[in-house]
């Protein structure tokens, strides 16, 4: 089978000659001064040319400021997720389209050939070449220093490692010894793997293009202890934190870190272009603000932001709307959630603790913490009942939801949950009614949180009034994101809540491999993640038949690329997480409120709000978005 894909949104023009490409204000005087080329010049030769009314959306104009918030330093890397330059990206319908790529060709669901647009450029002026996919592919995928497990998992198909060459500048080709399904979609992943790198920057930081001798004063210089951290700690293309590191993204990075306020100006060199020759992104400048979690909703009512959703929960709509009704500038907008639980518990099966770990590995405890919620109360009390009760499971958009899937072991009955317990020989209890570990310990049963919503803690204190019938006394502890993950993958976290599968809208096409022990991050089975990512070089193997079946099912989906086998398998892994409850879904599909500015355009009223795909304001390109009045848009430095 041999296809070749299209980005969407284009109009078939084979040059940026046959359009008029208007020259951005914002760079204007560095052009007058010769300092940067005209913008026919800085755009590639065949742009992504996007027709804005065939998306039914508005033509708009360059110019203006775009405040937001994120609660950590760390998330700059918010501006590579809404960005959303992706070789592949999804579109609004979340069909896969070339992006970056020109278009790319795929043959027997093995090889693909990437098409680049010749012309492209990074955003210091640089040519963007099939260079710098080899210089990522020779000098950091296969660099035992920068890569001691070998190619990451979007160059593996099972256990075998795929191949790339370079035909000419232009064209990259990636071969695999078998389908690799799962290709196109992780380069369309909101954290993408990025399989190229600035050649051309990062060869002075690389012990193969210098001397020892040559690069100890830039060692000595950024405190690292070699060569490869020191190439490490310049390269994150995620993480957004070197404003010298070039990037494809519709905005770079223009101030240096330690600030609370970052400034991302736009790419002059930005491959997308609206069908009347404007120059994308529409907006010039975005403006990050870090402020505490508590202050978003806050904030967000003071008018102090054009487009906000990250650090809202849906318990602030009551204040938004009512700063909405009081004349406040923004709309508050609610998008559907594509998340597959807004609350999850998960049980560590790998907690260090071995009395503990043969307690949490008997399902029927983890049937009967799940027996022990009352999600119609949280539901009322949190989400005044607009949420969807139950496990965490395909959603209604999906073709893999069954209401039995929602509803299983998730029904309140402390009566049966209470049984189970019983049946487990946990039937010994304290003076004050909570059982008792076989080895005579009471059961506190330690949750740990990020503690960045406030949800969260009001769900957990009602299920500690619940979960005290059954005799289990629920211990909840806030912690830093970053503690809490770093506990969790080293097991000693018991249990963590987290949001439940990114994707709760799984297609036949979606890799189930979330689904299955395969990273660290499901925060059930970290130690079983790490084993499957790092090749049996850390974690723990597999060692239960249901995620073992788990395992085999992912590999099954992906050696069989029938649409039928597909949605088989689907079902089976779906029906396993519902009885054998390795996450504990409490609800689901509350809405998330976005806040959008009164003067800012083509922003969706009907949007959904989805990590992956869809990498939050991502799909629905931010770049696409513009103010209606400049003027007023323009915040004055």
């Amino acid at each position: 089978m041999f296809a070749t894909c299209l980005a969407a949104g284009l109009i078939a023009l084979p040059a940026s000659a046959e359009i008029v490409v208007e020259e951005s204000g914002f760079w204007a005087a560095e052009v007058a001064k010769k300092q940067m080329d005209p913008a026919p010049d800085r755009i590639p030769d065949t742009p992504l040319i996007v027709d804005l009314e065939a998306k039914g959306r508005t033509f708009g104009k360059q110019g203006g400021t775009l405040r937001t918030m994120v609660t950590r330093s760390k998330d700059v890397r918010q501006m590579v997720v809404y960005g959303y330059a992706r070789l592949v990206g999804y579109d609004e319908n979340y069909q896969l389209r070339a992006d970056i790529l020109r278009d790319y060709d795929v043959e027997d669901g093995r090889k693909f050939t990437l098409h680049l647009r010749p012309g492209h450029r990074w955003s210091d002026g640089a040519p963007f070449t099939s260079e710098d996919f080899r210089y990522w592919w020779e000098h950091v995928a296969q660099n035992s220093e920068l890569s001691p497990n070998g190619p990451p998992e979007i160059m593996r198909a099972g256990d075998e490692i795929g191949t790339m060459t370079f035909p000419d500048a232009h064209t990259v080709v990636v071969e695999f010894p078998r389908q690799n399904p799962m290709f196109l979609q992780s380069l369309a992943q909101a954290s993408p793997p990025f399989i190229y790198r600035p050649a051309h920057y990062l060869r002075q930081f690389h012990v193969d293009f210098n001397t020892m001798e040559e690069m100890e004063e830039m060692i000595d210089s950024k405190r690292v202890r070699g060569w490869a951290p020191l190439h490490n700690k310049l390269d994150n293309m995620y993480k957004f934190d070197n404003h010298e590191l070039p990037t494809l993204q519709p905005w770079m990075p223009a101030s240096t870190g330690g600030q609370s306020r970052q400034l991302f100006v736009r790419n002059p060199y930005f491959h997308r272009v609206d069908a009347r020759g404007t120059h994308l992104p529409y907006i010039d400048v975005v403006e990050m603000h870090i402020v505490g979690s508590g202050l978003v909703a806050a904030k967000a009512n003071a008018g102090e932001a054009d487009l906000q959703a990250r650090g809202l929960d849906f318990r602030d709509v009551s204040i938004l709307k009512k700063g909405e009704a009081d004349g406040a500038p923004y709309r508050t907008y609610l998008w559907a959630n594509s998340a597959a639980s807004q609350i999850a518990i998960y049980p560590n099966l790998n907690f260090a603790d071995p009395t503990w770990r043969a307690v949490i590995r008997d399902p029927r405890f983890r049937r009967a913490l799940s027996m022990g919620i009352d999600r119609r109360m949280i539901n009322r009390a949190l989400y005044f009942g607009l949420g969807k009760e139950g496990n965490m499971t395909a959603l209604a958009a999906s073709p893999f939801f069954e209401s039995e899937n929602l509803t299983k072991w998730a029904l309140y009955d402390l009566d049966t949950a209470n049984l189970m317990l019983d049946e487990m020989g946990l039937t010994t209890r304290d003076g004050s009614g909570i059982r008792l570990l076989p080895d005579g310990r009471p059961m506190e049963f330690v949750i740990e949180t990020a503690g960045e919503r406030q949800e969260v803690e009001n769900a957990l204190a009602i299920i500690t009034d619940t979960w005290r019938d059954l005799g289990i006394k629920l211990i909840m502890r806030p912690l830093d994101r970053d503690i809490l993950r770093n506990r969790v993958f080293s097991g000693v976290t018991m249990a963590a809540v987290w949001f439940g599968w990114d994707n709760g809208i799984p297609q036949p096409y979606t890799p189930p491999n979330y689904l299955a022990p395969t990273d660290q991050v499901f925060f059930a089975w970290p130690k079983w993640g790490q084993y499957y990512q790092t090749h049996g070089q850390a974690g723990e193997p597999v060692d239960m038949p249901d995620a073992q079946r788990l395992l085999a099912l992912a590999a099954e989906w992906e050696a069989k690329p029938d649409p039928y086998d597909r949605a088989r398998v689907w079902r089976e892994m779906l029906a396993i997480h519902a009885d054998q409850q390795f996450g504990i879904g409490i609800l689901s599909e509350a809405p998330q409120p976005v806040v959008v500015s009164d003067r800012l355009r083509n922003v969706p009223e009907f949007g959904k709000w989805a990590w992956d795909p869809g990498a939050h304001f991502g799909v629905h390109r931010v770049d696409e978005f513009y103010f209606a009045d400049e003027e007023l848009a323009q915040v004055t430095e």
